[in-house]
């Protein structure tokens, strides 16, 4: 099931709010994933949106898995984010609030793929290369890890 595209088909592009489930993917020598979106440009924390009936572990798992090809195990929970910065307009007009559930994890397998049509490229970063393009929405979580945040955050 894709419910954003059929709540797309009966309200169009006006607002839809939902919840997004990411993953902050840290490599064995400290290094942050980090995935490039292919509407902006800009570099985003893997993820997306859950699914009814899905578990939010259970919607991480299958994003990243979709997205960058790997599966992840051992998600412990980094941050629960709301607030202005979570309103989206896409460039295809599409309105959206979204919650996000954010997770962390130093566990996957699997080879990376920049194959997903929402994925320009994956890139693993050191705190201090972190790029300035960052996806709004996802700026948050990401400054937090480059800055060691440790405790979840709920904002």
């Amino acid at each position: 099931m894709n419910y954003i595209s059929e709540m797309r088909k009966k309200v169009g592009k006006e607002l839809v709010m939902t919840v997004g489930c990411g993953v902050l993917i840290e490599s064995r020598d400290g290094k942050l994933l980090l995935q490039k979106r292919s509407d902006t440009g800009e570099w985003c924390v893997p993820g997306g949106a859950l699914e009814p009936g899905e578990t939010y572990v259970e919607a991480a798992a299958r994003e990243i898995r979709e997205e960058v090809g790997i599966e992840v195990s051992e998600l412990e929970l980094f941050g629960l984010y709301s607030g202005d910065d979570r309103m989206i307009l896409y460039p295809n007009g599409d309105k959206v609030y979204s919650l996000s559930v954010i997770f962390i994890t130093k566990s996957y397998s699997g080879e990376i793929s920049d194959t997903d049509s929402e994925v320009l490229e994956h890139r693993f970063f050191t705190r201090q290369e972190i790029p300035d393009e960052l996806f709004a929405p996802d700026a948050r979580p990401i400054i937090d890890w480059k800055n060691g945040k440790t405790d979840i955050s709920v904002d």
